[in-house]
């Protein structure tokens, strides 16, 4: 059992920076962690509809800050960063089917990755089919296996599986993050908790 799972949807931008703060907590402490795709969509109109009502109607003085946030959170990291993608939110349906058929797999972080560059980076709208072909070709994943197994029905299954066992372990959005089963974390700037959470479990 990895030590951290991590349960991510590549259009959400807290967890572009929290997947990139993981791997650098796996190289510093040697961290094992399970990548879990998820749809946030599905989570927000379950359990969190306010997300949906602050887009509609967005305070302005928390937007600003919204946007600096970010920016500063790319440039700690190093990474490049769209504050707002020219198409969001973007529908990730496809992107994270394709998770879930790699889930276990040495070539989800691959493709994972390079949705996140591809979108957040590159201001490339992932929903569509010749993105999810560049994203497949970056990753090093054969894009006619990709768009043949998003469309199996295990693998819509899987999607629909990891969103409500999120749901049910308390998540409320993307990233949300557990340490050693039960121990839950959200959003990237609770890393040094995280951390600290790895280190006390390992006593």
């Amino acid at each position: 059992m990895a030590e951290v799972e991590c349960f991510f949807d590549c259009s959400s931008p807290w967890t572009y920076f929290a997947v990139h703060s993981l791997l650098e907590l796996r190289k510093e402490i040697g961290v094992t962690i399970a990548f879990r795709p998820h749809l946030v969509g599905g989570v927000f109109n379950a359990v969190n509809p306010s997300v949906h009502n602050s887009r509609e109607k967005p305070v302005v003085p928390k937007q600003a800050y919204n946007k600096k946030d970010q920016q500063d959170w790319a440039r700690f990291l190093g990474i490049k960063m769209h504050y707002r993608p020219t198409v969001f939110p973007v529908n990730s349906v496809k992107i994270m089917r394709g998770c879930c058929w790699l889930e276990g797999t040495e070539q989800l972080e691959p493709l994972m990755m390079a949705a996140f560059n591809a979108y957040w980076g590159d201001d490339l709208d992932m929903s569509k089919d010749d993105v999810l072909t560049e994203i497949c070709k970056r990753a090093g994943v054969d894009p006619a296996a990709f768009f043949a197994a998003i469309n199996e029905q295990p693998n819509k299954d899987r999607l629909r599986t990891n969103t409500d066992e999120l749901i049910a372990r308390g998540g409320f959005g993307s990233p949300t993050i557990f340490v050693a089963g039960d121990d839950m974390y959200f959003g990237n700037d609770r890393m040094p908790l995280i951390r600290d959470s790895v280190l006390r479990h390992r006593k």
